[in-house]
């Protein structure tokens, strides 16, 4: 057995390079490959072929773990696609955008300070929504468009996004303990 740890996550787990995915074939391909590279079964073998297999089921953990998440695997595409995110550093974002997120945050704020479980749960229903259609967005972005400029800023849009999402999630465990 002898996998190219240099192949993409997507030809690693015999995936279409897409982000839209059948992630019930994704985990399906993953165990398939993981029960062939698992150190267990190589537990009898030389320690320079352990050493392998480690790699191996290491690689192949790392592929799935980034494939099965939409945010990790837009972000992989994106770094395929030789397109710099600047996710650490390029923080610019449309005045509406900013808007929007100011409003999402004092909204939290305010059904924290009022301690509105309900509240805080239907901005959460809300939000979950907000970001299923960015994400149809981002699909199609790099999917049907291969716009990879736009698909970097939506990916950032959803960081935003995804931080609120803990942001509410940190605010009801607070209320409910």
């Amino acid at each position: 057995m002898s996998i190219d740890l240099h192949q993409d996550f997507f030809a690693l787990l015999d995936q279409p390079r897409r982000f839209r995915l059948d992630l019930t074939a994704l985990e399906a391909a993953y165990h398939e490959l993981h029960g062939q590279v698992h150190p267990d079964r190589h537990a009898h073998l030389p320690d320079a072929d352990k050493r392998r297999a480690m790699q191996w089921a290491t690689r192949v953990n790392e592929a799935f773990v980034t494939l099965r998440k939409p945010l990790e695997r837009a972000r992989y595409l994106l770094e395929l696609a030789g397109v710099d995110a600047a996710l650490e550093t390029n923080t610019a974002m449309s005045a509406e955008f900013l808007m929007e997120q100011m409003e999402w945050r004092e909204a939290v704020e305010d059904a924290r300070a009022a301690m509105a479980v309900e509240e805080l749960e239907s901005l959460y229903k809300r939000l979950r929504t907000h970001s299923g259609e960015v994400f149809a967005s981002l699909a199609g972005q790099l999917d049907d468009e291969r716009d990879f400029d736009a698909a970097a800023e939506t990916v950032r849009r959803l960081m935003f996004i995804e931080k609120l999402q803990e942001e509410i999630d940190d605010a009801l465990e607070a209320l409910e303990s």
